[in-house]
């Protein structure tokens, strides 16, 4: 299961890149984390195995978690997700 999240995570940060212009700066060994880690600041929606998508602004990215904060639709709350639970990263790169 993980190395199928770990494919898909990767196709769709090279599908991003290339129609970007490789602003995501994807590398072959990247992980959640570390895409994460890069996007510190920044706004992020994370697709989770379970289906679910949950949107917000990376504080802090650790070995096991992810701390989102300012969360779309419930700016008033923050979250942190399991980085075991995301399958994808999606990041806007271009447009307003």
């Amino acid at each position: 299961m993980k190395s199928s999240a770990l494919t898909l995570l990767t196709i769709l940060a090279l599908t991003t890149a290339v129609l970007a212009d490789a602003k995501v700066g994807f590398a072959p060994d990247d992980t959640a984390a570390s895409v994460l880690k890069r996007q510190a600041g920044q706004r992020v929606e994370l697709r989770l195995k379970s289906g679910e998508k949950i949107a917000g602004k990376v504080e802090a990215v650790g070995d096991k978690a992810v701390h989102l904060a300012a969360l779309t639709g419930q700016d008033f709350f923050d979250a942190v997700v399991l980085l075991e639970d995301v399958s994808a990263v999606v990041i806007r790169t271009g447009g307003k």
